[in-house]
């Protein structure tokens, strides 16, 4: 028991390092490197949350270092932020960032009052694409869109009731 009992108490000073740091630069770069700004949001995420719980730990040390379980259950979470069969990093981004922070708003100016308010409302990625097709087939085509749908929600909601 000698053996195992001593990599169980040095399983986050074996794993964490590997885990915490340098697999999520690896995943980093890898995101950087791809089309897709999904991977982009994970990992961006990721770091946010990486820096909070290490300004925690730098402000809280005297406290923490009273509670033996800090180490195993910082290594817990971070898996589960990381490893991605969880995704916990995007996870509470949708859950918790999007809902309860909102940093900014970066539509831009010239569009309509009700162009604004559509695109307000949807996530990043798809204000994105939405963008590129005003670019493409000018901000008419767009209000014909939004027009169109706003006549079929109304359809639908008549129907329901």
């Amino acid at each position: 028991m000698g053996v195992l009992g001593a990599l169980a108490r040095h399983l986050d000073t074996l794993v964490g390092p590997g885990l915490i740091l340098l697999y999520p630069l690896y995943a980093s770069m890898r995101a950087i490197e791809s089309p897709t700004p999904l991977d982009d949001q994970q990992w961006l995420t990721y770091w946010m949350l990486y820096s909070f719980i290490t300004l925690f730990e730098l402000s809280c040390w005297t406290v923490l270092q009273w509670f033996p379980l800090w180490p195993y259950m910082k290594l817990v979470f971070c898996c589960w932020l990381v490893l991605p069969m969880f995704n916990g990093a995007a996870y509470i981004h949708e859950h918790i960032v999007r809902k309860y922070v909102k940093i900014g708003n970066y539509v831009r100016s010239s569009y309509s009052e009700k162009q604004k308010k559509v695109l307000q409302m949807m996530s990043l990625d798809a204000r994105k694409s939405v963008e590129r097709f005003i670019e493409t087939y000018g901000p008419d085509a767009f209000e014909r869109v939004v027009e169109v749908a706003e006549r079929e929600a109304k359809k639908r909601a008549a129907l329901t009731m």
